[in-house]
């Protein structure tokens, strides 16, 4: 889609509402970043027009429990098309179910609400609008795409894309004349965010660092054998995030006392463990874009609308009150309001992994 000095395409609107406008928009940069989102704010959209129009036609909406009566009211009052009343009633539907439901939703599903959009607006910008106001014909939202490579990791790759080609050369170079060029194996190419930037290495075992995970903080609670040996080297500025750590561990132990080559194996495994989980969830995320996760190790719970409203009191959450107090005080009081990664909770006291796990059981109860 065409934009002129980067209007967003219901810019038109402000001339009607500039809450509508801001609010369309938002839904036009998230139907291909956010479908959920999109889908959740389009019924949005659709409840303030709705209830705009019921004010405009002075017809009291007392008595109607949610956005489906008030389509009711403006059937009953042949104040829309049965075109305009499917398109309302299609936005209603997925809004509702991006909402409540914790299944993937699709770019299809989020076009469909914007083409859904574009009869509602039409109908009430011309209906109830300024007769100056011309809707332009309906077009597709804009595509942006966040699929390209970092600027660094885009050093790296130029790099590591001419180490490739000058070991390439030097390889033909040594070969005879009788050998086969093809025989050489092609080095993989790596997604954006996989470029490996580092390599660790613990006796005689490494792993490769992915570019995505080269500043990763390296919380203590995720090293399930080693919590006590990463609490320790983090006091000694030696293991707070990935780019920190040497690239080879062996003795790494000897920067804290009363820890040991056990120590360093356990963390060299659980190290492993903490990428793959990366990997695990970054794919998760990459898949469902635009949803918001809450994480407890490689497990994940989707927050739907329904979910983040649920406060976190005994009501809800049993078992752990002094836990839920400190959260209170520190101002979170919905599920809505935890951090992504939960394990980061249990740095309250008298709160440990185990008590994390049990509100992460019991969320998933409460989804």
């Amino acid at each position: 889609m065409n934009k002129v000095q980067n209007q967003y395409y219901y810019h038109f609107l402000n001339e009607v509402s500039t809450e509508l406008a801001s609010i369309a928009r938002e839904l036009e940069n998230s139907v291909f970043t956010s479908p959920r989102t999109m889908l959740t704010h389009s019924r949005v959209f659709v409840e303030g027009v709705v209830q705009r129009v019921l004010q405009i036609e002075n017809i009291s909406d007392l008595g109607c429990e949610g956005l489906k009566d008030r389509l009711y009211l403006l059937k009953a009052n042949a104040l829309v098309t049965e075109e305009q009343l499917t398109a309302l009633h299609q936005v209603r539907k997925l809004g509702n179910e991006a909402s409540h439901q914790t299944r993937p939703f699709r770019f299809l599903e989020a076009l469909m609400a914007w083409e859904s959009l574009y009869i509602v607006i039409k109908w009430f910008v011309e209906v109830y609008g300024s007769p100056t106001i011309k809707v332009p014909a309906y077009q597709e939202p804009a595509i942006e795409s966040d699929n390209n490579y970092d600027i660094q990791e885009l050093e790296f790759r130029l790099k590591e894309l001419k180490d490739r080609l000058v070991d390439r050369f030097q390889a033909l170079t040594e070969m005879d004349e009788e050998e086969n060029p093809s025989n050489i194996d092609d080095e993989p190419v790596h997604l954006p965010g996989e470029t490996i930037v580092r390599t660790i290495s613990y006796k005689d075992k490494s792993m490769d660092i992915p570019y995505f995970l080269r500043d990763a903080f390296l919380l203590p609670q995720r090293f399930e054998n080693s919590e006590r040996f990463m609490i320790a080297l983090g006091g000694a500025q030696q293991a707070r995030i990935m780019s920190e750590l040497p690239l080879k561990l062996d003795g790494i132990s000897s920067h804290v006392k009363r820890f040991n080559e056990t120590n360093e194996q356990a963390m060299f495994d659980d190290l492993a463990i903490f990428i793959e989980q990366e990997r695990t969830r970054r794919k998760i995320v990459k898949e469902r874009p635009g949803e918001l996760f809450l994480f407890f190790r490689a497990e994940y719970i989707i927050i739907t609308e329904r979910l983040a409203a649920i406060p976190l009191t005994e009501e809800y959450f049993v078992g752990f009150p002094n836990f839920l107090r400190q959260m209170k005080e520190d101002g979170i009081e919905y599920v809505g309001q935890l951090p992504q990664e939960l394990l980061i909770l249990a740095k309250y006291d008298r709160v440990g992994i185990g008590t994390v796990e049990k509100l992460f059981r019991q969320l998933q109860g409460n989804g």
